[in-house]
């Protein structure tokens, strides 16, 4: 049996979870909880295992260690490892009866945290017990990176070790299949669900590697041939499909924040640029160039929210120049449009912004403040804000703004 294909999907599998278990440490650091550290842990767990599965990394671990087959022990624990956090994370996301459903991600409480504490019990007793089970078993000859389970499973030290290895790693994987499922039936369509229905589809598919997996053992143990294929072919398989699928799950709703929180930064440019053409002291920096915004992948939380307050800093100074005229005819053309009231508010603040940085560069004395027309959005909550500047920015130089500038022009 060829190697290459093994160590081909091993290592991009693990190379890939690592580089989302990498993400969530980042995230957990910069925003320490209980939460991300085991989502971490699950992630990294299972891929240190596919990396230490390779053949080439097995046999190079065997040679250092000058033990044959000790990496089958590294690989199982790190699955184990994984049986154990998913276990852990599964608590972690049952709601108490008490907590609503607008709270489904509330912080562990102290009942969870004695569940939590009891399962890693169980694992704390079986680990060493399989360990025992492993060095007593002495499977060191023949070096078997794709045929441990049925080269081994007549030795009953190693057909126990295999037996409650696939135990534990079948308990969490139902575990937090159904767990997931109830929570994505109970969440909105967005990322997150999707991400959820991933993890559940990928921990179901992975249980047909443990199905295959038993069989294998079972049938060796009882010195059957002809199913070796179900350990060494389709249990890989399901394994290969399922970690996918559960670390999409995993990456899939930090990926769509992330890139949400690029689009939204890139989005606002055009209305930055305008704020901060009327007061430059309003920015920390200078504006970047476009290849330097297009380069933008790290901090972009930080950096959205600091283009946000600028451009709330601008428009206040913008405000003593915004005509009551150029309000009157952006709400005309708005209602005339059929918008909604969320983008009528954000074609009257863009009409109003730009009307207003003209008449400030022309030089015009400003309003009074008890003659300022009030703009709709500047009372928007945290959680609003954002998305109202955005859609301004977008209407910044749409052919509505420009129709109501016309107007209002037209008017005056």
């Amino acid at each position: 049996m060829s190697e290459a294909p093994f160590n081909l999907v091993y290592l991009g599998i693990g190379t890939v979870a690592w580089g989302v278990a990498g993400l969530k440490i980042r995230a957990w650091r910069r925003d320490p909880s209980p939460g991300l550290l085991v989502v971490a842990l699950t992630i990294a767990a299972p891929a240190t295992a596919f990396l230490v599965a390779a053949p080439v990394l097995y046999r190079l671990i065997d040679r250092v260690a000058h033990r044959g087959n000790l990496a089958t022990l590294l690989v199982y624990l790190g699955i184990t490892g994984f049986s154990a956090a998913a276990v852990v994370l599964a608590r972690m996301w049952t709601p108490p009866k008490e907590r609503g459903d607008a709270q489904v991600w509330d912080g562990a409480t102290a009942d969870t945290w004695h569940e939590v504490r009891r399962r890693l019990a169980v694992f704390a007793v079986l680990v060493p017990v399989m360990t025992v089970l492993f060095f007593t078993g002495g499977a060191t000859a023949p070096e078997t990176p794709l045929t441990f389970d049925t080269t081994f499973a007549t030795i009953p030290q190693i057909a126990l070790f295999l037996v409650l290895y696939q135990a534990l790693f079948g308990f969490a994987l139902v575990d937090i299949s159904r767990v997931c499922f109830g929570h994505a039936s109970r969440l909105p369509t967005g990322p997150l669900r999707s991400g959820i229905r991933l993890i559940v589809l990928g921990g179901l598919i992975a249980c047909g590697y443990v199905l295959c997996k038993l069989i294998a053992i079972g049938a060796a143990f009882a010195e059957v041939a002809g199913t070796e294929w179900l350990s060494t072919a389709l249990g890989p398989a399901f394994a290969a499909l399922g970690a996918v699928l559960i670390t999409a799950g995993f990456a899939g709703p930090a990926a769509s924040a992330w890139a949400r929180r690029r689009r939204d930064y890139q989005a606002l440019r055009p209305l930055w640029d305008l704020v901060y053409r009327a007061d430059r002291r309003l920015a920390l920096e200078a504006p970047p160039s476009a290849w330097t915004e297009r380069l933008a992948f790290r901090d972009l939380e930080w950096r959205t929210a600091r283009r946000g307050l600028e451009i709330r800093d601008g428009q206040l100074t913008l405000r003593p120049w915004a005509d009551p005229e150029v309000v009157t005819a952006a709400a005309l053309v708005a209602r005339r449009a059929g918008l909604d009231d969320e983008d009528r508010a954000a074609l009257i603040v863009a009409a109003a912004l730009r009307g207003a940085a003209a008449a400030l560069n022309e030089g015009t004395a400003p309003r009074p403040r008890e003659d300022q027309v009030p703009l709709p959005g500047l009372d928007a909550g945290p959680a609003d804000e954002r998305a109202h500047l955005v859609r301004v920015a977008r209407y910044l130089y749409a052919p509505l703004t420009g129709e109501a500038l016309t107007a209002a022009t037209t008017t005056g």
